[in-house]
């Protein structure tokens, strides 16, 4: 992996213009904050560039980051942020079969031992109802907890893994991975559940990001990251032969719910 920050921030390059630069991740590198680990911010600071993380995404997730060059512009993205007002859309690929067409994961998320996120409540008290996973409120652990939820839809399906176009409605730390491991269904390579090291990345994926961005014209950023076609890949399996329908069915079910949703 290339690591060096001229040639990295060629070969990741989405969008950029005054105020921000929108990178498609490898998996594998952090944005910022990692100890011992390579970082987007720190590379850049390295070679002179001063950049401003608008989101974060794991370390092992891919795809689209959002970095602002100017200050003005990182207040006022990370404020839609902060309101969840920015739409943001999410691939993966589950170790698993059997989930619906479409459903919502709506439990809330608290911080365990050592700092690890995990849901609020016993894992038995997890229910499904129609399409929708909950917990009874009576159920909750106490302590603080976070109400999350996630949507997703099933864009592909082989006879051992299912492919999922997902929207975070919350944006809590390791939410989408969390969620669905604890529903029964871990994202393929997710370390945070599957400690064997048997696939070379997690197979989760930031794909879409659109925010309001005043200093443009039109003021909006509408930002999308292609998967890499390590991502199709699990082990000796090519989850499709034909990524763009997958990708097609993907942008009918953000555009969809986002449409229900307004």
């Amino acid at each position: 992996m290339e690591t060096r920050w001229p040639e990295l921030r060629k070969q990741c390059l989405i969008a950029e213009d005054e105020a921000v630069l929108a990178l498609n991740k490898p998996a594998g590198i952090s944005v910022t904050g990692e100890r011992h680990d390579t970082d987007i911010v720190e590379l850049a600071q390295a070679h002179g560039e001063t950049l401003y993380p608008v989101h974060r995404i794991d370390k092992v997730t891919s795809g689209l980051v959002l970095l602002a060059k100017q200050l003005p512009a990182h207040g006022e993205l990370t404020r839609q942020f902060n309101k969840r007002t920015a739409e943001k859309a999410y691939l993966a690929i589950t170790a698993s079969t059997g989930l619906p067409d479409r459903g919502v994961i709506d439990l809330p998320l608290s911080v365990g031992r050592k700092n690890r996120v995990r849901i609020a409540a016993p894992r038995e008290s997890i229910h499904r109802d129609g399409d929708t996973w909950r917990v009874p409120e009576r159920d909750l652990l106490a302590g603080k907890n976070y109400p999350s939820i996630t949507e997703f839809a099933v864009i592909g399906r082989t006879d051992s893994h299912t492919v999922l176009a997902l929207r975070p409605l919350t944006g809590r730390r390791h939410q989408i991975r969390v969620h669905l491991a604890w529903i029964g269904h871990p994202i393929v390579g997710d370390p945070l559940f599957d400690k064997s090291g048997a696939h070379p990345r997690t197979h989760l994926h930031s794909w879409r990001l659109k925010l309001d961005a005043s200093w443009r014209e039109p003021a909006v950023l509408d930002l999308e990251a292609e998967p890499g076609a390590d991502f199709w890949q699990v082990g000796d399996t090519t989850v499709t032969g034909d990524p763009r329908q997958l990708l097609g069915i993907a942008g009918e079910f953000v555009t969809g719910t986002i449409e229900q949703r307004h």
